[in-house]
């Protein structure tokens, strides 16, 4: 993929300054401005939030967006909601995060081989972003992908970022065949080429319903820790 210069720093610089979406900006900062009661004496980040991980990674994680508490609050992704719990502790139990729980981004939490972004970058009313606002959002993801040099696969949680990556990722010339999303879908055409992998997003919803287990979540990353070579 072509480096067109622009580094990470640069890159979060204008993620976090960004204010493409005039509901999202107004909705982000009027959270960070009320805060949850349980918050009330904790600052709010309030700002879109950049990718976290490991800048040499083999494997993409695409969730949807910031939680209005949880990464709009923290300033990173999936920190301090219960999704972020969820996730991080299945990262730790299979070697990409070097610890389980993730509260702050200054928890010293490292990722190895794996780097972790979103479709959208602001937290959304009611956790629904608009598809033009995920396409003001599209540039930032797009860079990332051709800074992360050493990626192998993508780990999509929810259909809206599964559709999402197969669509980029299709039109940038990585050959996937067209495997619809569902919980542990799998696309790639060959041992050794590029690849997708759904899961259903680790939300509270999903996993406070059962929809979404600890070893339904367990079954994506021992297949992504597989497919790393």
């Amino acid at each position: 993929m072509q480096d067109t210069g622009v580094g990470f720093l640069e890159l979060n610089r204008q993620i976090e300054n960004c204010r493409l979406c005039p509901r999202l900006v107004v909705y982000r900062e009027e959270v960070a401005r009320v805060k949850r009661r349980a918050f009330k004496d904790q600052p709010y980040w309030g700002k879109p939030v950049p990718g976290f991980g490991d800048e040499s990674a083999k494997v993409l994680v695409v969730g949807l967006a910031p939680g209005a508490h949880g990464s709009n609050r923290t300033g990173r992704m999936f920190t301090g909601d219960d999704s972020g719990k969820f996730l991080y502790n299945a990262l730790f139990r299979h070697g990409f995060a070097s610890r389980p729980v993730s509260e702050s981004r200054d928890d010293d939490l490292i990722l190895q081989d794996l780097y972790i972004t979103a479709v959208g970058r602001c937290a959304p009313p009611e956790n629904k972003p608009t598809p033009q606002e995920l396409k003001n959002c599209r540039p930032y993801l797009l860079r990332e992908l051709e800074l992360l040099h050493n990626l192998q696969g993508v780990v999509a949680l929810g259909k809206i970022a599964y559709d999402a990556m197969f669509k980029i990722l299709s039109t940038r010339g990585v050959e996937l065949p067209a495997v619809s999303f569902a919980h542990f879908s799998f696309a790639q055409f060959r041992p050794g080429s590029f690849w997708l992998l759904g899961s259903y997003h680790p939300s509270r919803q999903n996993t406070q319903t059962g929809r979404l287990t600890e070893a339904m979540f367990d079954q994506v990353w021992i297949k992504a820790r597989e497919l790393t070579v």
